[in-house]
Formats: C-alpha cells, sequence, structure tokens
C-alpha cells in the first residue's frame, strides 16, 4: 500500500513538472487507505477524534502512537500516509539530488534539500562526533516530538518542524544558552513572553514541551507570513527577525542560500537551517543511516489534576505516594518545591488518584506550604534589606511574609524566605539566583591567561622595599601604570595573591 501512495504522489509531482504536490481531499485519501489493511484507516479516524479535544494537555494525552503511522522514522515526524492536515490539503516536497543516499523516504512537508552545507552535518551526525548525539536527542525526540507534532498540525505548520527544538536542545527541558535562552525550544525571556509563556519566581513555561511548542508554532507561523520561505524563518528564530530582514534588504534577494554564502548573518545562523535539514532527513529513514536499533519510547503520558495554590510538591508526594521526582519530571516548568502562590494549578501526575487520595488532596491543610525557611534580623532592617542579601524579589517577601517591604523591623525580628526549610540558599533548586553572565568566565579566563603569561615573563622583586594599597576602582593595569611597576613584574611578585584571585580594596601590592 506505501508503494502504490508513494507512486501516485510521484504520478501527480511529474505531471505538474514542480517540486510540490497537493495530496487528494478527505475523501480520496479515506479511499487510498481503505484499499489496504484496516488499521491505516482505523488511525485517520483516532487522529480526527484526538483534534476535537479542548486543551493543550488532554490534546496531548490521548496521542496515539505515531511509530505505528511511520516505521523508519522518529515519531512525530511528517509521513506519507498520514492524514490530510486540517484544511484539506498537506504541501509535500521531494528530496532531489538525493539518491546517493539511499533513503526509505524521499518526502518531507518541510523544503528539505540536498547540498554541500547539509550534506556536511548529515556526515557529523550519521558518522562523525555527532553520531551519539543524535541517538541520545532521537530518544527523547521519540517521547515529546509526537506531542509537539500535534501542536504543529493544529496550527498549519509542517511536522518536519520538530527537528528544530532537536536542533536547539536535543528535546532537553532544562536546556539553556549562553544568551540565558531556556527550554527545548529555546526562548528569550522577551520572546517567551510576548508568545505567552510565563516566567516568574515560580514557574517558567519556556521548560515546559507543551507550552512552549504551542508558543514556537506560534512564533514560527509569524516568521514564515513576514518572510513568505520556511528557510528565512528558521533562520529568524535563530537570529530574529529584525536580522533576517536586514540581511534580506542588504543583498536584495530573499532566497536563504544566497544570503548564506555571504558574511552578514553569523555562522550559527548559517549552519542553523542546513542542520535542522540534515536532522530531518536522517530522522525520518532511521534506517538509512543505521539507526533503526535506538531506543523509541513511547509518547509523553500524564493525567493531570487541579491543585490549591502553594500546594508543597513534598507533602503532595508524602499522600500520594507519588516520588517528588517525578512530581518535578512530569512539570519541569515548576522551578521551586511548591505551586504558584495566587492562583490554582494544573499539577500533572503519573497516574490516576483513586478517591480517598484525592479527598486528602482537596483538603489543603494536608498540602498546603508551610516548611518555609526562617531568617532572623541582627539589625534593624525591611525586606528591601533581606531581599538584596538573598538576591530575591522585595515584593516576593512582602506577599510571602504579608507585611510593606519598606516597614522597619527591629532586630531578632523573623522573616520567611521562600526555600525549603531544610534546604541550603545553595540547593540547586535555586541557582538561578547565583548564576553568574557569560561575561564574568570569559574576564576570568582571559585574568588567568596573563597571569600564566606574567609568571613565565615577569621579574620578580625579591626583597620589596615599597608597596601599593588597592583602593576601590584600580586594576592591575592602573595601578602598574600608577607606580610605573611592568604588568607582568608586578603580576609575578605578588603571585601569592593573584595565583587566588583578584586585586580587591585593602590589598598590598609590592611595586619595587
Amino acid at each position: 500500500m506505501k508503494s502504490k501512495y508513494i507512486t501516485l504522489l510521484s504520478v501527480i509531482l511529474i505531471s505538474f513538472g514542480c517540486s510540490t504536490i497537493h495530496q487528494s481531499k478527505e475523501n480520496d485519501l479515506k479511499n487510498g487507505l481503505s484499499t489496504g489493511n484496516s488499521d491505516k484507516s482505523n488511525q485517520v479516524d483516532q487522529v480526527k477524534e484526538l483534534a476535537k479535544e479542548p486543551t493543550l494537555d488532554e490534546k496531548v494525552a490521548k496521542l496515539i502512537n505515531s511509530n505505528s503511522m511511520c516505521s523508519d522514522c522518529i515519531p512525530g515526524s511528517s509521513s506519507n500516509s498520514e492524514e490530510e492536515y486540517g484544511d484539506g490539503h498537506r504541501k509535500v516536497f521531494y528530496l532531489y539530488g538525493a539518491e546517493e543516499l539511499n533513503l526509505t523516504n524521499y518526502y518531507f512537508d518541510l523544503p528539505v534539500v540536498y547540498n554541500s552545507s547539509v550534506r556536511k552535518w548529515i556526515k557529523y551526525f550519521s558518522k562523525g562526533r555527532g553520531k551519539d548525539l543524535f541517538a541520545r536527542y532521537a530518544t527523547r525526540a521519540s517521547y515529546y516530538a509526537p506531542h509537539a507534532s500535534k501542536i504543529l498540525k493544529e496550527y498549519g505548520l509542517p511536522r518536519d518542524i520538530i527537528y528544530l527544538a532537536m536542533a536547539e536542545s536535543g528535546y532537553t527541558n532544562t536546556a539553556k544558552s549562553h544568551a540565558k535562552a531556556m527550554g527545548p525550544w529555546q526562548f528569550m525571556k522577551f520572546t517567551g513572553k510576548k508568545y505567552g509563556l510565563k516566567v516568574d519566581w515560580h514557574v517558567d513555561e519556556r521548560r515546559d514541551p507543551l507550552k512552549a511548542a504551542e508558543s514556537a508554532a506560534k512564533y514560527l507561523k509569524d516568521l514564515h507570513k513576514l518572510f513568505g520561505s520556511w528557510e528565512l524563518a528558521l533562520a529568524g528564530y535563530n537570529a530574529g527577525e529584525g536580522k533576517v530582514g536586514r540581511a534580506i534588504r542588504r543583498y536584495r534577494t530573499k532566497n536563504f542560500w544566497k544570503i548564506a554564502k555571504r558574511r552578514y548573518l553569523r555562522s550559527e545562523t548559517r549552519n542553523y537551517v542546513p542542520k535542522i535539514m540534515a536532522l530531518a532527513i536522517i530522522g525520518n529513514n532511521l534506517s538509512s543511516f543505521g539507526f533503526e536499533n535506538i531506543e523509541i519510547k513511547h509518547p509523553w503520558k500524564f493525567e493531570t489534576i487541579k491543585v490549591g495554590p502553594r500546594t508543597d510538591l513534598y507533602k503532595f508526594s508524602e499522600v500520594t505516594g507519588i516520588k517528588f521526582e517525578e512530581l518535578k519530571e512530569l512539570n519541569p516548568e515548576l522551578l521551586r518545591w511548591e505551586t504558584p502562590w495566587g492562583e490554582d494549578y494544573q499539577l500533572r501526575i503519573p497516574q490516576t488518584l483513586d478517591e480517598e487520595t484525592l479527598a486528602l488532596i482537596e483538603d489543603a491543610s494536608k498540602t498546603k506550604s508551610s516548611n518555609y525557611m526562617i531568617y532572623k534580623l541582627k539589625s534593624y532592617a525591611n525586606l528591601k534589606d533581606v531581599a538584596r542579601k538573598f538576591r530575591l524579589s522585595a515584593n516576593l517577601l512582602g506577599e510571602l511574609n504579608e507585611i510593606p517591604i519598606r516597614r522597619k523591623m527591629s532586630p531578632h525580628s523573623t522573616v520567611k524566605l521562600p526555600f525549603y526549610s531544610s534546604h541550603s540558599i545553595r540547593h540547586r533548586m535555586y541557582g538561578d539566583l547565583y548564576e553568574r553572565p557569560r561575561r564574568f568566565y570569559s574576564k576570568r579566563r582571559r585574568y588567568k591567561r596573563i597571569v600564566k603569561r606574567a609568571l613565565k615573563r615577569g621579574k620578580k622583586i625579591s626583597n620589596p622595599s615599597q608597596y601599593y594599597v588597592v583602593r576601590k576602582g584600580d586594576s592591575l593595569w592602573s595601578v602598574a601604570r600608577k607606580t610605573g611597576t611592568k604588568l607582568n613584574t608586578l603580576i609575578r611578585s605578588n603571585s601569592h595573591i593573584l595565583n587566588r584571585r583578584m586585586i580587591v580594596p585593602g590589598d598590598k601590592l609590592a611595586i619595587k
């Protein structure tokens, strides 16, 4: 049946003399499927039934295992045997010039091409250092991609855009870039909020694979409408629509491949589109690249229940018997140990709970947060002072303690902090509070290189007779300039300090 269907597509493609074809209307497709085994017809009915589900979680919770519809691809990929898109048509693209690959599937719903840039990435992921990476990405993708594919389809987008998330993060919910893009679809905070993703103390919806996929679908739809090209839309997702728009105006073309030959777009963006295409080609033809034995998981499954504000996940775990770690895995958007304070929360759980357990959960006193860390003031202070000390929001402390943030409190007063009582403030759950910016690490690496070089080249002052006391605002360069001491000599003569750290006010440096 599959070969008949592919033959039909090829005949239509040749007769119209173009690289895209339209599948037949719904009745024709149903008639075509019914001539084969009845399982495919049943799959179509199941998918149509799923499309009627009203909420996002419900839409994906009952998603059928797409692997049964595509035996040689990552579940969620486009497939020649799938049902039509919602408008009755589905655009399909044939991959020309790739006969040497001996693929089982040459059809994609994204305009995939085979050129030197794509060939490089195919080699990397199928034969090079990226082969193990692809296997891991594919396993995680089989877990989440069917849900993302369902969402993309509902927004009228190509299913093969699931490979964008694979290129961005390898489908890792907690992935974070140097530029602070977050989640499987790597949203920056501003863009995420623009497309409906909430980011605050309690949640970061960029980490939720369903909500982030829906926002990515909206963003990509806007980008495609803006540029009229999927290649440029994908590039815009990586570089920003402004950057791509300026590249179009500069080179006076909307052909991504022509723009990619020039240097205006960063190499990351120029490689981004062919990387996605390479992943799509491999992901839709696993056996052709030796990946037929990778672990394919069943799509992500869970139940959803409503819990009250400030639900303590540790207490919830004790009441229900569901492991805390499992709750965190199913609800990756939750940053802390409790649910948001001001509203009910739709919590994902791994199985249906019995009536007795549900009754316990409905009793808010059984699961409500109470185990907050307590801080005792050592002197007069207000909540703004405390917030500054612990790198927290003053408004967050005000809401938790129910007092004005500027009210002066006396010594020995106690303040509740939004940390779990048995945690350290350096617990990994609060790691985002103490992250250092990328420039900090760049500056530190540069400093270490300078010190290492100075220890080799500098002349050490054996018996110092004159010292300089570091003041606020001083640097090694300014001290060297003020005192007339060579920088390398200054560093080597004070290596007992500078090997450990940078200078701080009060340090006594030998200069002569």
